[in-house]
């Protein structure tokens, strides 16, 4: 099993030990499925890290430390050239559908944009990905 995890349950992980995100993150780390992630993902994350209201609770060695885990523990995959067939109502958000769908991955996010998207495409909040990987479909 493949899974896209959008930006917004990598810094929710990092934040906290506990909770879906977390649980999304330590599932990872066991194996129990294929982080895919791209050198766009990649650039959000660090971006993200970097925000002024995230440094104050993510010091920079740790942030630079926790980018450099996801980039190891994910599989590299190149970012998809053009739009996907199915689009968020949120543009920014489209890179990680068309990387879950040149992947054949599933998309894990807290994002109203993306699980909007969930009729079309395999999208899931973390807690309902976790219960999928325990159900193990």
């Amino acid at each position: 099993m493949r899974a896209v995890v959008d930006v917004n349950v990598l810094i929710s992980a990092a934040l906290s030990a506990r909770g879906p995100s977390a649980g999304v993150i330590r599932a990872c780390r066991d194996g129990a499925f294929e982080l895919v992630v791209s050198e766009l993902l990649i650039a959000e994350l660090t971006r993200a890290l970097a925000y002024p209201k995230i440094r104050k609770r993510i010091p920079v060695h740790k942030a630079a430390s926790f980018t450099s885990w996801v980039r190891d523990h994910g599989t590299l995959a190149d970012d998809p050239a053009g739009a996907p067939s199915v689009r968020s109502s949120d543009p920014d958000d489209d890179y990680l559908l068309a990387l879950a769908i040149s992947r054949r991955a599933y998309v894990v996010t807290a994002d109203q944009h993306l699980l909007e998207v969930a009729a079309n495409l395999p999208v899931f909040t973390p807690a309902e990905f976790l219960t999928k990987l325990r159900q193990g479909d």
